[in-house]
């Protein structure tokens, strides 16, 4: 942001201080922006503690403009990395994914096609060269095709979100965690005012960013803004292991795997997603995660089940980002989005930029709010 288009916007109400809204608060902080956030829980503790945390651009080629902004995304974490330091939360490993059925393994070959045409970089290895170069601990037929994607990243959410937290705090922001947003309050213009706690405070705000994840459409709902979500809930398990046999995110038949520091490995999968709703339990849920891993890794058959959690996941009713201001509501934005861990810096970035100097960037144009109906 150059420092002549920057202005003042008065006092920000950030709701929601998960990867997004973490992101959002530290880059308006870090140019003077009077900053508060708020949050019904702790930060990072939400979805962003409960995501997949997979930085990425591989899978999401259904629109041209949404690969490019992940894309930027990626960008941004690595931008960000030099700037708060890498340490304790950004893991650029690289991605693996491989497939056991001829379907399954066709359809990721083309997409890999596809991306190496837009110029993303893509490798391609066999079962017996990942084993050799990159995962010992795998198990495949050796001539299996696995492709590789080197840029990609896993990032432990809860620490980002902690370390632009501290220094959004340190150069101003305050903070109001534990305390749901209950009303937002406008003028007669139609303006943002101030916003409501569950504690009985007032908080007279110029600006609210609606950062507030799963629950984005409630708050969109207190200046009477229709925001439409997809319902689709997700689980992922935590397991403990003596010593973790993985170095990076993958994509392995049936389950998805990654490290997440220390002793512990995070399992998910669209499939066990999909059983949510029969009315399975979550600790059942968790075992067959844990079954899945083992097959394509058996040294984690000696892990032990943690923690599990199901999550409604961010999504805006067309699975697209809802990011920038609302015309109608002056002062209200939004900054809503599934894939928050790929999406928050860049995001971040984006919106502080139009909050500070009134300029929509061109990256977020197919993902105005605008494109619901209020």
């Amino acid at each position: 942001m150059r420092s002549k288009s920057v202005r003042r916007p008065g006092r920000v109400a950030v709701i929601g201080v998960g990867i997004v809204g973490a992101s959002v608060g530290w880059n308006l902080s870090r140019h003077g922006a009077d900053v508060v956030f708020i949050d019904a829980g702790q930060p990072g503790e939400g979805v962003t503690n409960w995501s997949f945390s997979w930085v990425n651009a591989s899978n999401k080629t259904a629109r041209r403009s949404y690969f490019d902004l992940n894309v930027a995304g990626m960008a941004a974490h690595r931008e960000l990395a030099g700037i708060i330091g890498p340490d304790s939360w950004w893991y650029p490993s690289g991605h693996l994914r491989w497939a056991d059925t001829p379907a399954a393994e066709a359809k990721f070959l083309e997409t890999a096609e596809l991306l190496a045409a837009w110029g993303y970089r893509v490798e391609r290895y066999t079962g017996a060269e990942v084993r050799s170069r990159l995962e010992p601990s795998l198990t495949m037929p050796d001539e299996t095709p696995v492709v590789f994607y080197a840029d990609e990243a896993w990032v432990h959410g809860r620490h980002l979100v902690g370390r632009l937290v501290d220094q959004a705090l340190a150069a101003g922001a305050v903070i109001r965690s534990g305390n749901a947003v209950c009303g937002i309050d406008t003028g007669a213009d139609g303006g943002i005012r101030a916003v409501a706690l569950a504690d009985g405070s007032r908080l007279d705000v110029d600006i609210v960013v609606n950062a507030a994840g799963p629950s984005a459409s409630q708050v969109a709902g207190l200046v009477a803004r229709h925001l439409p979500m997809r319902r689709e809930p997700g689980v992922v398990t935590r397991i403990d292991c003596a010593q973790v046999p993985i170095h990076r995110v993958m994509h392995a038949p049936h389950v998805e795997i990654r490290p997440d520091g220390g002793a512990s490995v995070v399992l998910h999968s669209r499939e066990i997603d999909a059983l949510i709703d029969t009315g399975e339990d979550p600790g059942q849920l968790a075992r067959l995660l844990h079954e899945l891993a083992h097959h394509a890794v058996p040294e984690l058959g000696n892990s032990r089940i943690t923690q599990t959690s199901v999550v409604n996941r961010p999504i805006p009713a067309d699975g697209f980002p809802s990011v920038g201001a609302v015309p109608s509501v002056p002062g209200y934005y939004e900054a809503v989005s599934h894939s928050g861990i790929t999406l928050g810096p860049v995001i971040g970035r984006l919106l502080a930029s139009e909050i500070l100097s009134g300029q929509r960037d061109e990256l977020l144009a197919d993902f105005r709010p605008e494109r619901f109906s209020s």
